[in-house]
């Protein structure tokens, strides 16, 4: 039943009416005197229509994005910066959604609603030719990262809703949590990685040490927003209405990284950097 709800979410013509306009921008980064501050606001998905979840190409001269238009498929689109020109790169009959680049850079991987409902994740080239499926025997995948390249963590939509962890050569998949956010991040070279659950009120994040299969909580914020990173350098940042917000380990305190009020934005979900901190893509809510 779980299953059937995600489905329907995306391909009844009544919800898909109800799917939120999104925009993609697109900012530079730049630093000085140890502050980050963005320049050159781009919208580069100014269209009607549900435009999300980006992620940037390794080398960062492309962004790869989920497109919903007319059609109500799910296709993943390709950002080139330089030449400000975007391509359909699945073009398929199936929909995909969460564009991930896979370990070795050589591609990328996608949640696939398949023409029988299941949802996988699927192994792509980098010029959106289908690969493989990542491991034919789990379903239900609503969002993955990986974490090297054997071993996907996974929000899997059970009732409640879990986060598992899954090793695709052993078979391995175990159970990590109930009720978390869709975000979940590697924090460093290390195999530790970040993860939050949520309630109606407050998302408490967490920090998880895979070898020890054991977690401690990081911080807390009195907000259900699912959406967070991160940064190699800032640590844990999250979106918060319009503003991207960090959390200060020395002070224990949040405090706000960017606020793009100014730009009209009102809500800013899906946010991203390049690998260098040169530019940073985020997604508007209109």
């Amino acid at each position: 039943m779980i299953r059937t709800f995600i489905i329907s979410l995306f391909f009844t013509s009544s919800v898909l009416a109800q799917l939120p306009e999104t925009d993609i921008w697109l900012f530079k980064i730049e630093k000085k005197e140890n502050v980050y501050f963005y320049t050159n606001p781009l919208n580069i998905t100014h269209r009607v229509g549900y435009d999300n979840q980006p992620t940037f190409s390794v080398d960062g001269k492309s962004i790869l994005y989920v497109v919903i238009d007319s059609t109500k498929q799910a296709d993943i689109y390709q950002y080139n910066i330089n030449k400000k020109a975007t391509l359909n790169l699945t073009k398929s009959e199936v929909s995909e959604y969460s564009p991930t680049i896979l370990p070795n850079g050589l591609g990328f991987s996608c949640v696939v609603v398949e023409k029988d409902s299941s949802q996988r994740v699927w192994k792509f080239n980098l010029d959106g030719k289908f690969h493989s499926i990542a491991h034919e025997g789990t379903d239900s995948i609503g969002y993955h990262t990986w974490l090297n390249n054997d071993t996907l963590l996974y929000y899997k939509l059970t009732n409640p809703h879990s986060l598992r962890v899954l090793n695709v050569k052993s078979n391995e998949d175990y159970w990590l949590c109930d009720h978390p956010t869709r975000a979940f991040k590697k924090t460093g070279l290390s195999s530790n990685f970040m993860y939050a659950m949520k309630d109606s009120i407050h998302t408490e994040f967490r920090i998880y040490n895979p070898a020890l299969r054991e977690s401690k909580v990081y911080t807390t914020y009195p907000t259900a927003n699912e959406d967070f990173i991160w940064h190699y350098e800032l640590g844990l940042i999250k979106s918060e209405n319009a503003d991207l917000i960090r959390y200060n380990e020395q002070t224990n305190k949040w405090e706000v990284l960017f606020s793009f009020s100014n730009l009209g934005i009102k809500k800013i979900t899906r946010f991203v950097f390049d690998s260098k901190t040169k530019q940073l893509a985020i997604v508007s809510n209109l």
